[in-house]
């Protein structure tokens, strides 16, 4: 894992607050909003996130991570919306799946160090759940059909990039269209067999590697429910593939104050591992250097 880096505090975070433009239901319990921000939207790149709340109102306090699912240009080109999807489980989510366009939000970021542009042959994006957020942006970008950030990071640095989405029922798929419009190949399963293949994730993505030619340069990024994860990684370590997770341990402040989003990671050293915070050495992490259990 690299050094931890000034350029993933907070300092140069931005906060705004700005009424939504859109929020609307795109899967069951699960919503998209998208919120003026160019300030944030010309600094986001693929993997990070940003801190949401409702504005003028102290119920509930604590705000939610959300990663950054899309980047949208105005009509002379320059990013100015972006798109946040979010499951309605808890009091803020709830109260914000109930608000009108035009109710007021706070946000700040982006946050986290995002994931890595090593260049690849093939890039696989493994979801599970909710863990489809962070994908949008890094395929899109792997295609070189759109570059991010303010420094311009470098884009078109794989040939293919497929998506392997799961979830428990088909009900429960959310934005595929938008992932095969952007140009992804995208193989979906379901614990039911309501939609796609009835298989977990990991063992799709372990029949994909096994097919694929073996001199490929293949990426693999996962995020999801740790357990999926802990077996994608375990997966790609067998096979000396490359591999991030994205962490979504829960966080409350985003910025590396409370010390409530650690996770055990491997460090050279006299001592095994360490705690680093997602929110500032995350969430992105090389799949290996996790302590999974």
């Amino acid at each position: 894992m690299s050094k931890l880096h000034a350029d993933y505090y907070a300092d140069s975070m931005q906060q705004i607050e700005s009424p939504l433009v859109r929020n609307e239901q795109i899967a069951e319990d699960t919503f998209l909003i998208r919120v003026d921000a160019p300030e944030i939207a010309r600094r986001v790149v693929p993997g990070q996130f940003v801190m949401i709340r409702l504005s003028q109102t102290d119920a509930p306090l604590i705000g939610r991570a959300l990663a950054v699912y899309n980047v949208v240009n105005d009509e002379s080109g320059d990013p100015r919306w972006i798109d946040l999807v979010y499951l309605r489980k808890g009091t803020m989510t709830t109260a914000l799946a109930a608000s009108p366009l035009d109710r007021s939000v706070t946000v700040w970021g982006p946050l986290g160090n995002g994931f890595s542009n090593r260049s690849c042959d093939h890039l696989i994006m493994v979801a599970g759940g909710i863990g489809q957020t962070p994908m949008l942006l890094l395929g899109r970008e792997a295609l070189g059909s759109q570059q991010f950030g303010l420094d311009s990071r470098s884009n078109g640095w794989s040939n293919q990039v497929t998506l392997i989405y799961g979830a428990r029922r088909k009900g429960l798929l959310a934005g595929v269209n938008d992932f095969k419009e952007a140009g992804f190949e995208v193989e979906l399963c379901t614990d039911d067999g309501s939609e796609g293949q009835q298989k977990l994730v990991p063992d799709v993505l372990k029949e994909r590697l096994e097919r694929l030619p073996a001199k490929a340069r293949v990426r693999v990024v996962t995020c999801g429910p740790e357990i999926m994860m802990e077996k994608v990684s375990e997966i790609c370590e067998s096979a000396k593939i490359d591999c991030q997770v994205s962490m979504e341990t829960p966080m409350a402040c985003g910025i590396g104050i409370c010390f409530s989003c650690v996770a055990q990671v491997k460090q050279d050293g006299p001592e095994e591992w360490d705690y680093k915070r997602t929110c500032v050495e995350g969430p992105i992490f090389d799949s290996h250097k996790i302590c999974w259990s």
